[in-house]
């Protein structure tokens, strides 16, 4: 069985695990870019153009949902 393992393999199956947890890293990338967004949210609803346009949006998903709703009710 050791034929077809190359010695690279053998050895790499021996190390330990590495102190250094690649997890814990993906995880504080995606805790950094979190903190990015709800800025970016934060100042584009300080922004009076910015806040009408996002509250026409949501008016606009509100209205199509009532009517997806409303109309399959009825049908």
């Amino acid at each position: 069985m050791n034929a077809l393992m190359s010695d690279f393999e053998i050895k790499h199956d021996a190390r330990p695990l590495s102190p250094r947890w690649e997890g814990l890293a993906e995880l504080d990338r995606a805790l950094a870019e979190d903190r990015l967004t709800a800025y970016r949210w934060k100042k584009a609803w300080a922004d009076p153009i910015n806040r009408l346009v996002i509250i026409a949006v949501c008016l606009i998903l509100l209205a199509y949902v009532g009517f997806v709703i409303v109309n399959d009710l009825l049908v």
